[in-house]
């Protein structure tokens, strides 16, 4: 299979010739040779590259807090933050303009900030006139399932849900981007190089690509999968594994007996995963926050995916707060879990008795019209 950004090289980068290029990307934005897009269209005949936009984390992918603009050391282009004191190109920002180019790794869940960054583009080109060429990339756990309540609307606008889709969408951000234009009415001038080769089916590693960490603490597939759902149990006062090298596989806190939980879970049956008893210790990492629990003994569990195809972690999210909340009641906190749910209900039903079941089908009504939507943007079988 080909990447968009390898279709354009192919292609002689044809939409490109003769026009000045704003470029979105950071870390992920790269060849299958390993080649950056930055490198790639600065070398590119007949193409000028003026500057570049980076999202959350930075240009280079290492940051974990609000990112400053600056100068590329590379380029000496100038590199616009999207992820500090604007989070939207300013009209100051794309004056000298005539496209901007996408190129980001997404994984796939509506709280991972790329693709709220991809909207706020979008909405940038559209107010000032300006073209967007999306270089479209595989969505990291396949194209199929799609999970989770969709954003209600007293929470959109915020950029960990801007628009409303659900947890885990399926969608590649070629495809989120057309949805974005077409069914949330963006308008803007948008063409998408489709990427070449994917199935909906496939998963990043029957790709051939080389796994790039799309973010400092999304380190394996594995975490990429499971974060669509698991994720959101970093709003609570739970370690998401993050200082351990094994972010969103490993959950836990120091007052959770890992062996109890993973008997209370493994108990209910849930399809295509296993919750393994693990003992972690977070280390406090250079030139990172310091995170819940650092230097503390936490007992919880390791996610074990036995069935790609099965597993649903958002459900398994679902069950991961209810069993946590029924056996630690005083020390368990939701935290902001109402915003990576994108509803505010969740805590609040949960505690009334809920059953996670119960819970999921209420949300099928509004996962039902979503996806009529979504079927309308879907580039690839």
């Amino acid at each position: 299979m080909k990447t968009g950004v390898e279709i354009l090289v192919r292609d002689g980068f044809k939409p490109l010739q003769g026009r000045r290029v704003g470029l979105v990307t950071n870390h992920t934005g790269r060849d299958r040779a390993g080649r950056a897009t930055i490198d790639l269209l600065q070398a590119a005949p007949g193409v000028t590259l003026v500057g570049l936009f980076s999202p959350e984390h930075g240009i280079r992918g290492e940051a974990d807090a609000k990112v400053a603009s600056g100068k590329d050391e590379k380029t000496g282009l100038p590199i616009h933050s999207l992820y500090g004191k604007t989070t939207k190109p300013t009209a100051e920002m794309l004056k000298d303009v005539d496209v901007i180019v996408f190129d980001i790794q997404d994984v796939g869940a509506r709280f991972y900030t790329y693709n709220t960054t991809l909207a706020l583009v979008l909405e940038a080109a559209k107010e000032n006139a300006k073209d967007v060429l999306l270089l479209d990339r595989p969505n990291p756990g396949g194209g199929e399932a799609v999970e989770g309540p969709v954003l209600e609307e007293a929470l959109r606008g915020d950029f960990i849900g801007y628009f409303p889709i659900p947890m885990r969408h399926g969608m590649t951000l070629g495809e989120l981007a057309t949805l974005y234009n077409t069914e949330f009415k963006i308008g803007c001038r948008l063409e998408v190089v489709r990427m070449e080769g994917w199935r909906r089916s496939m998963y990043y590693d029957r790709t051939g690509l080389p796994w790039v960490n799309p973010s400092p603490n999304m380190r394996s597939l594995e975490a990429a999968i499971s974060y669509p759902g698991l994720g959101a149990l970093e709003a609570t006062n739970l370690s998401v594994g993050r200082g351990t090298g094994r972010a969103f596989v490993l959950y836990g806190a120091p007052w959770i007996d890992g062996p109890k939980l993973c008997g209370e879970l493994n108990g209910r049956g849930l399809e295509g995963v296993r919750f393994k008893p693990a003992t972690f210790t977070p280390a406090v990492e250079p030139g990172m926050p310091r995170f819940p629990h650092a230097e503390k003994e936490c007992q919880g569990f390791e996610v074990e995916i036995t069935d790609r195809a099965k597993y649903r972690p958002v459900t398994a999210a679902l069950h991961a707060y209810d069993a946590i909340y029924r056996l630690y009641p005083k020390d368990f906190a939701f935290g902001r879990s109402h915003r990576f749910f994108g509803l505010r209900s969740v805590e609040s039903d949960l505690k009334s008795g809920r059953s996670p079941a119960q819970i999921e089908a209420s949300w099928q009504p509004e996962l039902d019209r979503f996806l009529k939507a979504r079927q309308k943007a879907l580039i690839y079988p």
